[in-house]
């Protein structure tokens, strides 16, 4: 038994699913790379403990009635699969009446062809104003063939296309149930295929159900680019494998950088040389800034902003804890905590801006090699913002030092511990 409620939601939420069962209530928005790797006749997607399964049809419904934000709230991993098809949620979504909301909606318009094979199944995407399908549908026996071609909008979508019930072969059955799958099926949920024969509960709804059930799938499973796609979807016995590989290729293209541009040599004067120096008069650095002199990136720049440094002996940053941070997903779900490491690592992030102000970050790395006298007194959630101190006890030969520091929460102690840098050159490919 399930239960599933479509509820509002506001500009940019988009569609987003909430577990009630499970502690914390945790939220799951549907993305590819969240999509488990082996799909077997379902869209199942993951994140840390958090999972659901079969979602391609709830998908489905609300992009083809051209629902852009909306909180879906289950109590289990899977929605119901009532009759099969999309209709049922197509209707509740009706009944809620949809409104028109202030903001422009966003599209990926496809610029070239992208296509998956596999074997004789394949599935391409053409750049077309609009979004298109042209589907064939056929079984390994090639019983059954369909083909539908559909310029889809939610007038075509709820008319042409909702309806339409997933199917199976009968030899598959077994398997599936041996798998763990369709363990609610029966001829009320699904067409079944024995050799010539349909078997359904009522007599099939178009003459060419099955490949407009195919194009359903295909309608929910590219929603999980993340936004609306304009282009023409060839598809050729396509499945939710191949349509989740198609997603992919297009989520690169999509999110493809630029080629890079020829660099300029870079010279001791050279304002790209100059950025990553931290002059003697600077006693606050921003989160720019922090990029251009570490050697950090995303996820690991634990450190947001220094906001005082005394002469080269003492510097305060900060690193703001937000319920974003990716290491919350495992650590830990429902409970979210920071790493005490990851404490360690914001103090030498910091104690290595300060190592790099006294001896010129120009061609420079500070290097972590040791901790010593590491405490913990409090746990670090979400919310919480972290004040780093850190100061110089000894250095020698402005190579290797050694540095006291904490981390504080409100006034109180956090962490602390003692660290050892060296300092190195970076090599010059590195530079």
């Amino acid at each position: 038994m399930v239960h599933l409620t479509f509820k509002p939601a506001p500009v940019d939420h988009g569609i987003v699913f909430r577990r009630v069962d499970l502690y914390g209530k945790p939220e799951l928005k549907p993305r590819i790379e969240l999509v488990q790797d082996k799909l077997v006749r379902s869209t199942d997607i993951s994140s840390g403990h958090t999972s659901l399964h079969t979602i391609e049809h709830v998908l489905s419904a609300l992009v083809g009635c051209g629902i852009d934000n909306c909180m879906v709230e289950l109590d289990a991993s899977e929605p119901p699969i009532l009759d099969g098809s999309s209709k049922h949620y197509v209707n509740l979504l009706q009944k809620a009446e949809p409104v028109e909301q202030d903001a422009e909606r966003a599209y990926y318009e496809l610029k070239e062809p992208i296509s998956v094979t596999d074997g004789n199944r394949s599935v391409i995407a053409l750049p077309y104003d609009g979004f298109k399908v042209t589907c064939t549908s056929a079984d390994d026996r090639g019983i059954h063939t369909q083909h539908m071609s559909i310029d889809l909008d939610p007038d075509t979508y709820i008319s042409e296309i909702a309806p339409a019930r997933t199917f199976t072969v009968y030899e598959d059955i077994e398997p599936l149930l041996k798998m763990g799958k369709i363990q609610g099926g029966s001829l009320d949920s699904a067409i079944v295929i024995k050799g010539d024969q349909i078997l359904s509960k009522e007599p099939l709804r178009y003459d060419d159900e099955f490949v407009r059930h195919k194009i359903l799938d295909i309608v929910g499973d590219l929603s999980l680019l993340g936004c609306r796609l304009k282009a023409h979807i060839v598809a050729v016995r396509p499945g939710h494998k191949m349509n989740s590989e198609l997603t992919k290729a297009l989520y690169k293209l999509m999110n493809a950088k630029p080629e890079p541009k020829a660099l300029e040599p870079v010279t001791k004067d050279s304002p790209s040389r100059k950025k990553k120096l931290i002059d003697p008069d600077e006693k606050q650095i921003s989160i720019r800034r922090i990029l251009d002199i570490l050697p950090h990136a995303y996820p690991f720049v634990l450190v947001d902003r220094v906001i005082d440094i005394k002469e080269d002996t003492w510097i305060k940053a900060i690193k703001n804890v937000t319920i974003n941070e990716p290491f919350f997903v495992g650590h830990y779900p429902g409970n979210p905590v920071m790493p005490g490491v990851l404490q360690i690592e914001s103090m030498a992030q910091a104690a290595g801006l300060l190592m790099l102000r006294k001896i010129s970050a120009e061609g420079k790395v500070a290097l972590f090699m040791s901790v010593d006298k590491c405490k913990f007194r409090r746990a670090v959630i979400p919310g919480d913002q972290l004040e780093i101190e850190v100061e110089v006890l000894k250095v020698r030969a402005n190579k290797l030092a050694t540095v006291a520091a904490k981390c504080m929460v409100d006034g109180e102690l956090a962490s602390s511990a003692q660290l050892m840098f060296t300092v190195m050159d970076v090599p010059e490919e590195g530079l």
